[in-house]
């Protein structure tokens, strides 16, 4: 739930942030016409340079149509609220297993095995939620505590692949719509030739454009999305190969000590 709860709020921090551009857009494109009105009353003769970046991009997302570019841009939205989302806990899930394990094995030899979980208490992340696990059940025997560490890493890896499916189909979803959108913009060309009985670029040029501009925005935002995503997976194998190389120096620590008690 307050993961959700993240998502939602990014997302409509995304949208503010959307909705203010527009307005400053919308404001420097007033300024920018009174502009070009005083440049063409002067005998200036190009007043499209005065378009700055962002408002050429509104201009064509306009001209793309509102029902699929929306679509698409909330896609992009959804997309990079929950790519954000998980990046803060990746990197709040990233721990130092070099020091945890030192610090835990130093716990172990002074103070023993509830020394040990505290040191785990006191530190966030799953390699040290697995570890708690482990040494909760060193009482038992070392297949119990390996068992223990084996079906808690499950449980901490699917904590980090959570909600990673979702930028995966947002990656696959935005170019559809935007093929979606060049096939009808074509389909539209054609009956707009059909009804006019005649082949004229006039006719058709509009269709075409929206049938560009839907494809352009729908691979904009799946190249956005998939840097994200390749930066989520591959955070997720470095703490998935931290898991499973602390698991096995937690194994060798509960060995060493049980061997030391015996003695």
């Amino acid at each position: 739930m307050k993961r959700l709860f993240s998502i939602l709020t990014i997302a409509a921090l995304m949208v503010v942030g959307t909705v203010n551009a527009n307005t400053s857009n919308t404001t420097e494109a007033f300024t920018s016409t009174t502009f070009v009105q005083d440049a063409e009353a002067a005998g200036a003769d190009d007043a499209e340079e005065t378009l700055n970046f962002h408002q050429e991009l509104k201009k064509r997302f306009i001209e793309g149509g509102a029902g699929f570019m929306g679509i698409v841009l909330i896609c992009l939205i959804l997309g990079l609220a929950i790519a954000i989302e998980r990046i803060i806990y990746l990197n709040l899930a990233s721990t130092n297993t070099k020091k945890l394990a030192q610090d835990v094995e130093d716990a172990l030899n002074s103070g023993g095995i509830e020394a040990a979980k505290e040191v785990c208490r006191n530190t966030s992340g799953p390699v040290a939620s697995i570890y708690y696990q482990g040494l909760d059940r060193a009482h038992e025997d070392i297949d119990a505590a390996e068992k223990a560490v084996i079906a808690y890493g499950g449980v901490q890896m699917g904590q980090l692949e959570r909600n990673v499916s979702w930028v995966s189909l947002f990656i696959a979803l935005a170019p559809m719509l935007g093929f979606m959108g060049t096939v009808i913009g074509m389909i539209q060309a054609f009956d707009k030739i059909e009804a006019a009985g005649d082949m004229q670029p006039s006719l058709v040029a509009g269709g075409i454009k929206v049938a560009l501009l839907t494809t352009v925005f729908g691979l904009i935002v799946a190249i956005i999305l998939q840097i994200f995503y390749n930066y989520i997976i591959a955070k997720i194998d470095r703490i998935v190969n931290d898991m499973e190389d602390a698991s096995i120096t937690l194994i060798d620590m509960l060995v060493a000590y049980k061997n030391k008690r015996k003695v």
